[in-house]
Parts: structure tokens; C-alpha cells; sequence
């Protein structure tokens, strides 16, 4: 549109020259170069043709607007801003109207615990009390949007001297994305306890803030897209407690762990002790009534010791009472 406008511009200049100039006299001259002393005019072909093309088509490119997708047009008439919104594409708009631009793609604001991480230069994470009164910080990110319907309520009510022509969404943010999302944090956190709020309950958690938000930014014209809960941490002294009272629940632990093993070690010699009572109590009894048996019948012992003979003879004896010697055959 800028080409056009510059183009029809030129045109239209050589235009308005060729007119001025088509009213002075010059000297004529002949094909040698000799003055004649005949007056003759300048001739510009098509200055007239040049004013009325040039005319036209500055007009039209002074009309016509082109609104991009990604932006909403707010028509200012000399009555005031009109509610009816100009969206992307091609507009005729007169040329004592003008037409103001605003952003409708996504903003996102951050809260963060490190210094440089958010929107603020220092440590700017929202601190919310549980359901147990112990404090927790976030790091969040919100992802927000005008509502491009509503854009001329926008122009119309919000400064833009906060920022040129970005000034209307920095305020937004400072005055309205910021209390609204602390608001609704420490409302839906403080229904959770610390556990739920760092691990279970985290994705609950972000919907019951959106849900939150969206209600309350409504009345500004803005929507809202996200919310993530990026890092959730305790305070200092609180972390500390909790490192002190796991490192006492392992200990704790290890100890029934030792203690299980003791006890296991325990039941195992009861059932070695057990075992060697009750084969002593065997072995006790058998030897008893084989004694019994024996006494009962000696004969008993000459059966035992036929058992156990292999079938050979001793190569030397006693002689019965005589001290002797006898060497008796294997045969």
C-alpha cells in the first residue's frame, strides 16, 4: 500500500508540473538553434491525463486499509470510537476516520523465583499459603489475549501511556493479569496440602486457577489461554524440616530393616536349635530301646555282630586262658 500511495504521489506530481508549465511561453527556435522570436508553449504529453489518474489512485490508497491476522482494527470516527471492530483483510475507510491497531496474539506473563526469569528484574515468585498454613512459592507463566471483538472497549479504557503503543498491555499485565492470577492462586492453593500441592494435585491445581481467571479478566476484555505452574518450592526453613525429617524416616527405616534381619536371623537358629533337640531326642530314644531290647534279649548283640562280620576269621587269637598265641589257617 505504501508502493501505491509513493507511486500515485510521483504520477501526480508530474501531473500539477506539466499543468504550471503548459501556461509558460518560451523563445522558439529554428533547427539550427536560432531564436525565431516566436513564443511557443511547453508541452507535457498527458500532464492532464497524469492529474486525473494520479488524483484517483492516491484517493484510493488514502481509503483503503489492510488489517493483518494478527491484529484487530479499532475505527476512531470524528464522533468517537466506534464498537464495531475492523478484522483481517481489506477496509475502505475515509480519510477524516483513522484506524488504530492492536495486537490480539498471545502475551504470556511469568512470576519467577530467579532474578531475570519473569517479567520483573528481581525474584517474583506469588507465595501462597495450604491448607496447612505452610507457605509454598511458584514460578508460573500465564498465557493471556485480548478478546478481538472487544478490542475498541480496550482502546477506549485503557491507557496506552505506560509503553507507546504496547503501553495498554503493560498495564493489563501489572493491573490485572497479576492481582487476578495471585488471587485466584491463593484461593484454589490454600484448599490443598503441601504434598497435593507439589506432586498430585498439580494439574488440578492450574485448571481451578484458569477457571478462576478467566471469570474474573472477563470484565476487561481479555481471555485466558494457560496457565502453567512451572516450579513449586517450600520456604527455607520449612525445606529444611522436611530434609531433616526424611533423613530421620531412612534412618528409621534402616533400623526396621536391621531388625527384620535380626529377627530373621533369630527364628532361623530357633529352628536349627529345634532340629538338633529333636534329633538328639531321637537319637536319645533309639539308643534306649535298643538297650531295652538287649537287656530283654541278649541274644540280640550276637545277631548285630553276625550283621556286621564279613565272613573271615581273625589270623591270630588268644588261647582260652593260656596266654598262648595260635595261628590258625585262613582255610
Amino acid at each position: 500500500m505504501a508502493f501505491i500511495k509513493i507511486l500515485s504521489f510521483l504520477i501526480l506530481i508530474y501531473g500539477i508540473i506539466g499543468l504550471f508549465l503548459s501556461f509558460a511561453l518560451i523563445n522558439g527556435k529554428d533547427k539550427y538553434g536560432n531564436a525565431t522570436g516566436e513564443k511557443k508553449k511547453i508541452v507535457f504529453p498527458f500532464h492532464k491525463i497524469a492529474i486525473v489518474v494520479g488524483a484517483v489512485i492516491f484517493f484510493i490508497a488514502m481509503v483503503i486499509v489492510r488489517i493483518g491476522a494478527q491484529d484487530a482494527g479499532v475505527l476512531v470516527t470524528p464522533r468517537g470510537v466506534q464498537n464495531e471492530e475492523l478484522h483481517t483483510g481489506w477496509h475502505i475507510i475515509m480519510p477524516w476516520n483513522e484506524i488504530y491497531i492492536m495486537d490480539k496474539t498471545l502475551w504470556v506473563y511469568t512470576c519467577a523465583h530467579n532474578a531475570k526469569e519473569g517479567q520483573k528484574r528481581d525474584a517474583d515468585a506469588i507465595w501462597a499459603p495450604t491448607k496447612d498454613g505452610i507457605k509454598m512459592g511458584f514460578d508460573v507463566s500465564v498465557s493471556w489475549r485480548i478478546i478481538p471483538d472487544e478490542a475498541s472497549w480496550i482502546y477506549a479504557n485503557v491507557s496506552e501511556n505506560d509503553g507507546g503503543s504496547s503501553g495498554r498491555y503493560y498495564w493489563l499485565e501489572e493491573n490485572v493479569i497479576r492481582p487476578k492470577l495471585k488471587s485466584a492462586l491463593a484461593l484454589t492453593v490454600s484448599n490443598y496440602t503441601p504434598i497435593e500441592v507439589y506432586s498430585t494435585k498439580r494439574q488440578e491445581i492450574q485448571d481451578n486457577i484458569i477457571s478462576r481467571m478467566r471469570a474474573e479478566v472477563k470484565k476487561f476484555k481479555l481471555t485466558i489461554e494457560q496457565v502453567d505452574l512451572r516450579e513449586v518450592f517450600y520456604n527455607e526453613e520449612y525445606e529444611k524440616s522436611i530434609n531433616s525429617k526424611k533423613l530421620a524416616e531412612q534412618e528409621a527405616l534402616r533400623l526396621i530393616e536391621v531388625t527384620k534381619q535380626k529377627e530373621e536371623q533369630l527364628k532361623q537358629a530357633e529352628i536349627e536349635k529345634n532340629i538338633a533337640i529333636q534329633k538328639a531326642e531321637g537319637e536319645a530314644k533309639a539308643l534306649q530301646i535298643k538297650g531295652t531290647s538287649i537287656a530283654q534279649n541278649p541274644k540280640i548283640i550276637d545277631l548285630e555282630w553276625i550283621n556286621k562280620w564279613n565272613g573271615q576269621l581273625p589270623v591270630y587269637m588268644m588261647g582260652s586262658g593260656q596266654g598262648v598265641m595260635l595261628n590258625l589257617p585262613n582255610k
